[in-house]
């Protein structure tokens, strides 16, 4: 069985705000580097229950692909306490996608908040 969920127009926005850390693999079937990465990430949803982990199939949903100004795939978005904290293309190795979940983790929201504040408001 899958752990991951799969996240259309309809539920990404109430997956993203009733969980405080989501993870989301933007990816197409016809895409190689989606093919291998997958079993990686299906993995790290498996080591990680706490963690919600979505796919967005971006020939089925272009709309969060266009809003999301994804330009090539599989790109990777972790979505901390409806802040996203990290979004980059490219099929991660199984090392690289625990670190970045342990990086991710590790946040101080509270310090992101403040940044997103002064980067938003153009304070300095």
């Amino acid at each position: 069985m899958s752990s991951t969920v799969e996240l259309t127009k309809d539920n990404f926005d109430q997956t993203v705000t009733e969980n405080e850390f989501v993870l989301i693999d933007f990816w197409a079937s016809w895409c190689g580097p989606c093919r291998q990465f997958a079993p990686v990430y299906e993995k790290a949803a498996q080591d990680n229950p706490d963690l919600v982990f979505g796919k967005v199939d971006t020939e089925a949903q272009p709309e969060l692909a266009a809003a999301f100004n994804i330009q090539s795939i599989p790109t990777l978005m972790i979505v901390r306490d409806k802040i996203a904290v990290y979004a980059q293309p490219g099929a991660l190795p199984e090392p690289a996608l625990t670190d970045i979940i342990g990086q991710a983790r590790k946040l101080d929201m509270d310090e992101v908040r403040k940044s997103v504040a002064v980067e938003q408001g153009g304070a300095q």
